[in-house]
């Protein structure tokens, strides 16, 4: 059985998130994006919905949790090199993410991350294949 997943994460504004999110090379479904969400293509089978915080709340009973001030996900993209760890970070920060916390290099895996303006964590991860079989 193929599972879609969709993470569905509130913005504050929906088109500095699309445009940061375009700086990093996202894309997006045009048929499932309009002035209240938007899809954004991460894999075959993976998506992004930023959803404007008025209809993120249509979803829920709880309130919305304030990203920059506390961390209730922490959304992992793997990398298929050290460089393109570095890479995506340093577009990050260029667009408008901050750094939420120091490359983290343990040999086998290499990562580091970046908080989006949102306040959202991302944690982009290289693993090193014949490094992870020996430990």
């Amino acid at each position: 059985m193929s599972t879609k997943i969709f993470v569905n994460l509130p913005v504050k504004d929906l088109k500095r998130s699309v445009e940061f999110f375009a700086g990093l090379g996202f894309s997006f479904d045009p048929q499932f994006t309009d002035n209240k969400a938007t899809c954004m293509i991460v894999g075959e089978d993976i998506f992004v919905m930023l959803l404007t915080e008025k209809f993120f709340k249509t979803f829920i009973n709880k309130k919305i949790s304030d990203a920059t001030k506390a961390t209730e996900v922490i959304v992992a993209l793997s990398a298929k090199s050290r460089q393109q760890v570095d890479e995506m970070v340093h577009k990050a920060l260029k667009t408008g993410g901050t750094t939420h916390k120091k490359p983290d290099d343990q040999g086998w895996m290499y990562s580091w991350g970046f908080a989006d303006p949102d306040g959202h964590v991302w944690e982009v991860v290289y693993m090193d294949e014949i490094k992870t079989e020996t430990n």
